[in-house]
């Protein structure tokens, strides 16, 4: 099965956010096909969580065709993730990025299992 459309998986997201009562908010618009999600989490204490694609060889690909994301940096300063994202924009200009305010951290994410 082939993977959902990132403007897709996008908006539903930020629809599963929203009835868990987070905010969320679509901040660049990438590729609608098939750009990368980068997915940062504001936990508005001074620290920030940033999540990214996962790569396949972490996981066997899911036969609903999921995405899985990793972990890029975790409780760290909301403008070192801040640089992070200009290096990745710099690198795939076609990528996607979701803020998220949540004090606990939440994201809703389905994470890559990593050793």
């Amino acid at each position: 099965m082939a993977r959902l459309r990132s403007d897709f998986w996008v908006a539903a997201h930020l629809r599963r956010c929203g009835v868990e009562g987070v905010s969320a908010v679509q901040r660049r618009r990438g590729a609608p096909e098939a750009g990368a999600i980068f997915v940062k989490v504001d936990r508005l204490d001074g620290r920030a969580d940033l999540y990214g694609p996962a790569p396949q060889a972490l996981f066997e690909a899911d036969a609903d065709g999921s995405r899985r994301f990793e972990t890029l940096m975790a409780e760290a300063s909301p403008p070192d993730v801040e640089t992070r994202l200009g290096k990745e924009m710099r690198f795939d200009p076609d990528l996607w990025i979701i803020e998220i305010d949540d004090r606990d951290g939440r994201h809703f994410l389905d994470l890559a299992a990593q050793d």
